[in-house]
């Protein structure tokens, strides 16, 4: 329990609706997958003054905090632990600043905005954030985590796309950092920005953002590839690259497994394949274009047609089908995978990254020695064959003995990352970052040295009990 008297003192910074305790908590507790912590308080401050107000009174008192974005993280970063003494600082009513430089292409944001949000307002400019999520995160929690998603091979993470911020420093003066610029070219000293990029949050809180933005697409095609086989996948996206050059805006894999889960899950997804026969493993190919269509240019559902063909007729073709389809049928069911995933059991989920040529490698192994490790989880992978990302889902049942204790997903886990880490030279975390689920193989793959340093800028910036991850 923490001292009443500091909430009194936090609700007088903050207000009735800045201050959450008791029931009201629950929502804030409880994370997008399992985990459940306890919170002494949840503070939702309105503005960058209140975040500071708040942060400064927290680290005079010894008051952790856990900042929260859109809570859709997976790795317990963004939940408060069980012992009820850390406060959640919620993003959730920082909406207010929305700036758009049209000549700049950039806008000014509140942290706490959705990236839904963020794009509906920004439809009847015919621009967009182009980050491409299944779910609907604040764009603090991106920032934080350097989210990819599906449209990276074109667009790039947030890093790319990020060009300032405004930050409150987890210090006794709730320091307010204001990197703001709306440049894209700036080498007059340190890009401190970077520091609080993808750094779940540990060096500072994010506030505000000026993000760079793209024309929204105006013309797009589609098709699901089935590779001739799995060692065949790398020479089917270099043919595609080949072929369409920065067209190609996203080439995705989905393993059987994880197309059937989404089928059975949502009855109004269309089952594209003949006979409903779903293949093992199947890529989304996206091709787009932000002009209108011009005259006497080629279609781009025509020119995807025309590609696929030349691919085929190769000697040595790499694809053995292709469907193509209208963007937004075949859009929906890469959307729907990680939904029909979690229901199909209990979700053990990783998140990783390798170079481009070793993901159908690692992959392939991993099929073949998971029943003899860990016999009864199966394989429901998918993710971005384009840029070395793929979530690699295991499922367990639900009512599997082993789930009982922690020592089978732990032991899972270490094997899993121990096989990605050491034996193809990936990473543990390609878009999740760091937060307590994941914490152990920070410690354990980062370098002493690294780790050094890392705590040493910690203690520059926020010397405070911030995040849910420690250096």
């Amino acid at each position: 329990m923490i001292d009443p008297t500091h909430l009194d003192a936090l609700r007088g910074l903050l207000g009735d609706k800045g201050l959450l305790t008791g029931a009201d908590m629950v929502a804030y507790e409880t994370g997008a997958r399992y985990d459940k912590g306890s919170a002494a308080f949840v503070a939702r401050p309105a503005s960058t003054a209140e975040v500071s107000a708040v942060v400064a009174y927290c680290v005079k008192q010894g008051i952790a905090l856990v900042a929260q974005s859109g809570n859709t993280g997976l790795v317990s970063g963004s939940t408060p632990d069980g012992s009820g003494k850390q406060g959640v600082l919620s993003l959730d009513r920082l909406t207010g600043t929305f700036d758009l430089d049209r000549v700049n292409r950039t806008v000014k944001a509140g942290a706490g905005l959705r990236l839904s949000d963020l794009n509906g307002r920004l439809e009847e400019h015919g621009l967009f954030f182009p980050i491409d999520l299944g779910a609907d995160p604040r764009l603090g929690g991106m920032i934080a985590t350097n989210t990819g998603g599906s449209r990276f091979l074109r667009y790039g993470d947030v890093r790319h796309n990020t060009l300032g911020l405004t930050v409150v420093l987890a210090d006794e003066a709730g320091t307010v950092l204001d990197l703001s610029s709306g440049l894209r070219k700036n080498n007059t000293g340190v890009d401190w920005k970077q520091f609080f990029i993808g750094t779940s949050g540990a060096f500072g809180i994010i506030t505000e953002c000026v993000l760079n933005l793209e024309p929204a697409p105006r013309q797009s095609a589609t098709a699901l590839l089935v590779p001739a086989a799995p060692e065949q996948v790398p020479a089917l996206l270099l043919a595609m690259e080949e072929a369409v050059g920065s067209t190609l805006s996203a080439f995705e894999g989905m393993s059987g497994n994880a197309v059937r889960a989404a089928l059975d899950h949502v009855p109004s997804l269309r089952n594209p394949f003949q006979g409903g026969v779903v293949p093992e493993f199947v890529i989304l190919a996206e091709l787009s274009r932000s002009n209108g269509p011009r005259e006497g240019e080629q279609p781009l559902d025509a020119m995807l047609e025309e590609v696929l063909g030349a691919i085929w007729e190769r000697e040595d073709a790499p694809l053995a089908d292709a469907f193509v389809g209208p963007p937004h049928e075949i859009w929906a069911l890469r959307h729907a995978l990680s939904e029909g995933v979690k229901h199909k059991g209990r979700l053990i989920a990783f998140d990783l990254a390798f170079r481009r040529g070793d993901i159908m490698r690692f992959l392939e192994q991993m099929k073949a020695d998971l029943p003899g490790k860990f016999p009864g989880v199966t394989v429901c992978d998918f993710g971005h064959i384009g840029d070395g990302g793929v979530h690699f889902n295991l499922v367990v049942a639900k009512d599997d003995p082993r789930l009982a204790g922690p020592a089978f997903e732990d032991a899972l886990r270490s094997w899993v990352f121990e096989v990605a880490v050491e034996g193809f030279a990936g990473s543990f975390s390609a878009e999740h970052a760091i937060g307590r689920k994941n914490q152990t193989f920070y410690d354990k793959y980062t370098p002493r040295e690294l780790r050094r340093l890392a705590a040493g800028l910690k203690d520059i910036t926020s010397p405070g009990p911030l995040g849910a991850m420690s250096f």
